[in-house]
């Protein structure tokens, strides 16, 4: 077992052991996994044949550098086959690359590379076929590049963030912890995103450009989304709810009595969620300098956990947001900071777990109210709730410097995280315990 993880070949053995499995598992599932790809496909042969691209010439639900990832994979082939084949491709190189950074992470990089795999395994196939599988490897390389470099992090999320919202969240976390964010983290990320702006805009998209943010709100409350949970036990008793399928973007929903105002409930909180970790994260970051790494990865974790839990589509996907600050932090945290991510990362595993039974093992019962899947999917919700109020209380306590110490001892460039210099003899700060 040592061996394994201190070698870099058991790791790439891992890695195509475990890809393999997941397209093999994926294409026993077929359309319940390939469902997203094949609108994906339809959207990239209407811009390659037609030249009628998603954003340039008509709203969208996803940003405007969502297109590049959708895009690419149908340069060769017409087929959805085809299609599908280059896509799942896209991911796995993503992952290499994402798993590539992991190994290569001071201290225990290398465990942080096999929990990762560990992490896939037990969310399944489904990341395999959706952006979040893009984000996903995102995430995992800016939060790796993220202390040294925080400007190339910056810029890798927000280009991240242009394609799916989750990796914003390594920018507003950046932003709230680094010593100078103006050349760290406001001039890089306005660069990305003028650049993005300005193609789209080049494109003809105009004021589409920013339309993704509209056609959210006008989304319902997902039926697997934290906050559907009461409505989706109450349907077990009441005929009043009820699942049904939007057409529009062919998605479940939940109707009945309330379901409505959550809907939009949620979309004031989300802001509000957001809007208060950074501010946390910004008063801990100032009150002890001396673990701005902690303070990171802690507030990146706290982010995309309010983006599933306050969230009112909530697709099971969302889920592989949450494993990479988690991996990094595995493979940062010093002696003391072990075993304050050591049970979220089990946590996180059994998470990932109970996503997947619920899709796409038993997501048809879902929809049918069969009352096991009903009762885990509320299970599953309720963890990602407990994970989300754990990363915060760990966030204010950290600001609080109350538990006793445990920096990750990486020290940052100077002109980002890097931690406040200590007296001779001092020992590192303390961090959530």
């Amino acid at each position: 077992m040592a061996w394994a993880l201190r070698s870099p070949w058991a790791l790439v053995a891992g890695f195509v052991l475990v890809h393999a499995w997941l397209i093999v598992d994926a294409q026993t599932w077929g359309y319940r996994i390939s469902g997203d790809v094949h609108l994906y496909w339809y959207w990239a042969r209407a811009g390659w044949d037609q030249g009628t691209w998603p954003v340039l010439d008509y709203d969208w639900v996803y940003p405007v550098a969502a297109l590049l990832p959708i895009a690419a994979p149908g340069i060769v082939g017409s087929s959805v086959e085809a299609y599908y084949a280059q896509f799942v491709a896209l991911i796995v190189v993503l992952d290499a690359v994402a798993l590539w950074f992991l190994a290569r992470l001071p201290g225990r990089g290398r465990i942080a590379a096999w929990w990762w795999l560990l992490f896939l395994v037990a969310l399944g196939p489904i990341f395999l076929a959706r952006l979040d599988g893009v984000a996903a490897a995102l995430l995992v390389i800016s939060l790796a590049v993220a202390v040294r470099r925080p400007a190339v992090a910056t810029a890798l999320a927000t280009f991240g963030a242009w394609v799916k919202i989750a990796p914003g969240a390594v920018v507003v976390a950046l932003l709230t912890t680094a010593r100078r964010p103006w050349r760290t983290v406001i001039l890089p990320g306005a660069v990305v995103s003028v650049a993005v702006v300005a193609l789209a805009l080049a494109g003809g998209s105009g004021p589409r450009v920013l339309g993704v943010f509209g056609t959210q709100d006008a989304r319902g409350l997902q039926s697997e989304s934290v906050f559907a949970t009461p409505f989706s036990i109450l349907r077990l008793v009441d005929p009043r709810w009820r699942v049904w399928m939007n057409p529009d973007i062919r998605t479940l929903e939940i109707l009945g009595p309330g379901t409505i105002t959550t809907g939009r409930l949620l979309d004031v909180l989300l802001v509000v969620a957001v809007l208060t970790i950074a501010a946390i994260s910004w008063w801990a970051a100032r009150r002890r300098p001396e673990v701005r790494t902690d303070v990171l990865l802690l507030t990146v974790t706290a982010l995309l956990l309010s983006l599933i839990v306050f969230n009112k589509v909530g697709s099971p996907q969302f889920v592989a947001w949450i494993g990479p600050p988690v991996a990094v932090a595995i493979a940062l945290a010093g002696p003391g900071a072990r075993s304050v991510w050591s049970p979220p990362a089990v946590a996180v595993l059994v998470t990932a777990v109970l996503t997947q039974v619920l899709y796409p093992i038993a997501y048809w019962q879902f929809m049918l109210s069969t009352p096991w899947i009903v009762l885990l999917a509320a299970v599953r919700n309720v963890a990602l709730v407990v994970l989300f109020v754990g990363a915060v209380v760990q966030l204010v306590r950290l600001g609080r410097g109350r538990p006793a110490g445990l920096s990750p001892g990486v020290r940052a460039d100077r002109e980002g995280l890097q931690d406040a210099p200590r007296a001779p003899g001092q020992q590192p700060g303390p961090t959530p315990g």
